[in-house]
């Protein structure tokens, strides 16, 4: 015999054992067991060469191999059935197969059965009620399914379960409050689906939670209180849920290493910072970033000698302002920082300036000494990493142009039109319209400037491994036919959180602006690979024209393109500015860890 750590939720490890001989047979499933198993696989739509005989195949599994495609059952000595030792199936794994048929009703019929891992399949239908009857589960993971209907208040009558993960579904309805009684809960994932109304006051009594995820649904009401009562909690995600602040204070949470999101909270309200200060120690990732806060940035910043834990600090798209505290150089060893779009104000202080990476300060009110016309490109990018573009209070001034572009050499003379290939090289469409290169890798916070446009990033694809100058899709597959121009379709710029096209040197009047879109992430197969869904706001001179835009919605599907269409004023200032946006709703997870945020293709822009 030897011992096998299962993955389980939180801080459950359960140790089962497999057996194992150098020769003999290995121990057998019960008969029934194995016919209720082989009823599970043909209700999933698993119905390839399983071997039956020898169902369980995953001696020496250990965590690590638990990836995103695992085909796995367990089996071990289960003592919980009629009071007496016997080899039963624990855990069932089929992640990532895309599996089409609907969800096993007669789960009772595998009584020691803790793990159930259905992630990343194209699996329809509900979830049964009759799971309730479960003994012994205590992991539910259905990630990124086509489920729909509500979640069973019989669920909360599994008194076992740890952890339940339903993100990435089309499940909807108001929260059952008897979820609430589950007080040894750990794991609540809600993530991307439709849910609506207010959170239960029920699930104040979910005590054990340690990481609790509502992001993108349609939830109403306040964020509870409650939640700074849950002090075992490490992860708090609520980003463009539906509800709005105020946050509740959060100094009252009192783990180290917490990662919180909270983003996009509906409502116009303007609230104060909730916390106290912000400990370098305590946070792992502390996103609050459009989320109506007002006032100044909280003082004194915590810093011990401890080692820094902070990796992110996002607090962009709120009205902060004030100075940028002095002792705030106890941020230098924070990866990350995001203060996009505020109303700071003041010197950018010097370990900002030195540090020279992945600070992003743009849309600000700075003061920022003029160094010359001839310095005035490195103003909006000071080094690598620090995004300085319309960051000072000049660009406030009434010529309406960021002050690093203000050269007038940089234009010479005025143009009646633009066009970028954004994330490809140069190419010529109807042999004649030219479309600018535009393949700067891009970067966590980064500028780019061009001889009469210029594009501004900011944020990072934070669950995400690729490079962080991975800021251009391309496109593997073949486009759908009779697409016109499809060399402007082969990559795109995209964005985990803002992306902003800034042209000048345009001669002042009406444009139509034309924004070429096409979806090259997503399929168009009978896979969990199809059910991504990316949604971003467009703005364009500073109103926002797209509201929760969908390219394959607008598209009709997955690599066909699409063209909005827009008419847009340039004034003296000769500039024309688009900004695409997420909001923090779609998917984040589907098909893979980052693919989500605004994806564009070509940009165009005539004088009309």
């Amino acid at each position: 015999m030897f011992l096998v750590r299962l993955l389980l939720p939180a801080s459950i490890v359960m140790t089962v054992c497999f057996a194992t001989f150098a020769s003999g047979a290995p121990d057998q499933l019960p008969p029934d067991e194995v016919q209720a198993l082989r009823d599970i696989f043909n209700t999933l739509g698993k119905n390839d060469d399983w071997d039956f005989s020898n169902p369980c195949n995953s001696t020496g599994l250990t965590t690590d191999d638990i990836k995103e495609n695992t085909v796995a059952v367990n089996c071990s000595n289960c003592p919980f059935v009629n009071g007496t030792e016997s080899y039963r199936v624990v855990g069932i794994f089929l992640k990532g197969q895309s599996l089409s048929g609907t969800l096993p009703p007669d789960l009772g019929k595998l009584p020691c059965l803790q793990v159930l891992d259905l992630s990343r399949n194209y699996l329809n239908g509900s979830i049964p009620q009759s799971w309730g009857s479960a003994k012994q589960l205590a992991d539910i993971s259905l990630l990124g399914n086509r489920l729909t209907g509500r979640i069973p208040r019989d669920l909360a009558k599994i008194t076992t379960l740890r952890s339940l993960t339903v993100e990435f579904n089309q499940l909807f309805g108001n929260l059952p409050p008897e979820l609430g009684s589950m007080s040894s809960l750990e794991k609540l994932k809600l993530s991307s689906n439709y849910f609506t109304g207010e959170l239960p006051p029920s699930f104040a009594n979910l005590i054990s939670l340690q990481d609790f995820r509502i992001s993108d649904n349609q939830f109403s009401g306040q964020i509870p209180s409650y939640i700074q009562n849950w002090k075992n909690l490490t992860k708090l995600f609520i980003q463009a849920s539906g509800l709005r602040g105020p946050i509740p204070n959060l100094d009252l949470l009192e783990n180290s290493e917490i990662e919180l999101r909270i983003s996009d909270l509906n409502g116009s309200d303007q609230a104060t910072f909730p916390l106290k200060n912000i400990n370098v120690t305590k946070w792992k990732i502390l996103i609050l970033r459009n989320c109506n806060l007002t006032g100044r940035l909280p003082n004194p910043i915590l810093s011990p000698a401890a080692e820094t834990l902070l990796s992110t600090l996002d607090l962009s798209f709120n009205s902060l302002n004030g100075n940028i505290p002095e002792n705030y150089g106890s941020l230098q060893k924070v990866e990350r920082i995001y203060l996009t779009g505020n109303l700071f104000t003041g010197p950018i202080p010097p370990w900002i300036l030195d540090r020279g990476k992945n600070i992003d300060l743009s849309y600000n009110n700075f003061t920022i000494p003029d160094q010359g016309s001839d310095s005035s490109s490195s103003n909006c990018q000071y080094k690598e990493g620090i995004n300085l573009f319309a960051s000072s209070s000049m660009d406030n001034e009434t010529s309406n142009i960021a002050s690093c572009l203000r050269s007038s050499s940089r234009c010479p003379k005025n143009g009646y039109m633009l066009h970028i290939n954004c994330g490809g090289d140069e190419v010529t469409v109807n042999k004649s319209i030219k479309f600018d290169a535009d393949t700067n890798s891009g970067g966590y916070s980064n500028f780019f400037l061009a001889q009469n446009w210029s594009f501004s990033s900011t944020g990072q694809f934070i669950d995400d491994k690729r490079p962080k100058t991975a800021f251009i899709l391309s496109n593997l597959s073949r486009l759908s036919t009779n697409t016109t121009n499809p060399e402007l379709y082969m990559k795109a710029r995209f964005s985990p959180l803002s992306l902003t096209y800034y042209a000048f040197c345009l001669v002042s009047g009406k444009y139509r602006v034309r924004l070429h879109f096409a979806e090259i992430v997503f399929t168009d197969d009978e896979t969990y690979r199809s059910l991504g869904r990316r949604v971003f706001d467009v703005y364009i001179q500073g109103e926002r024209r797209l509201k929760d835009f969908d390219i394959v919605k607008a598209a009709g599907g997955v690599r066909k393109p699409n063209i909005q269409s827009f008419d847009a004023d340039v004034t003296n200032s000769s500039t024309l500015e688009i900004r695409f946006y997420w909001a923090g709703k779609g998917t984040t997870d589907i098909p893979s860890k980052g693919d989500y945020g605004p994806l564009i293709s070509a940009i165009s822009m005539d004088s009309c």
